[in-house]
């Protein structure tokens, strides 16, 4: 039953590292669902629920960092609420109507026309929606290794 267990726990972790590039998989809940679906089959014998805790706080950073990413790296170029709130909008826009490459298209696109909508000129409505794509980017290179360390924290577990 261990070896199922763990072959069905990694199976959840490769789906969970492709969700953070692949819009539509939560690739966080994917991975700690990888890490409760192996307990819950080996009766919890190597893992606690200090661990489970523990990477729970992992997820709920996770999560975080989606907002805080954007947030902040429109911030730093400059971008008011009005870029961030865009690129949000933008990136669910964007997920409909051009698929995985509006996730990138959309927050960029969102917080340029929030920004020019709010009355700031284009070259600087531009680089809010650069700012967005770069927080974008950081964000989910962040989450990525976020995932990766609750993995090797689960194989250093069991």
């Amino acid at each position: 039953m261990t070896a199922a267990a763990l072959v069905l726990a990694v199976i959840l972790f490769a789906a969970g590292l492709i969700g953070v590039v692949l819009p539509g998989l939560p690739g966080a809940l994917l991975v700690y669902g990888g890490m409760l679906l192996y307990g819950v089959l080996t009766s919890f014998a190597s893992l606690d629920a200090n661990f489970f805790l523990l990477q729970g706080m992992a997820v709920l950073l996770v999560f975080s960092v989606d907002f805080l990413s954007t947030a902040v790296g429109s911030r730093r170029f400059g971008g008011s609420r009005y870029a961030v709130w865009g690129a949000v909008f933008g990136a669910l826009a964007g997920l409909l109507l051009f698929g995985p490459f509006g996730i990138i298209l959309g927050p960029f696109m969102g917080a340029v026309l929030a920004e020019t909508i709010a009355g700031k000129q284009l070259q600087q409505a531009i680089r809010a929606g650069f700012g967005t794509l770069v927080g974008l980017l950081g964000g989910t290179v962040l989450k990525l290794a976020i995932l990766i360390i609750m993995i090797i924290t689960f194989f250093r577990a069991i």
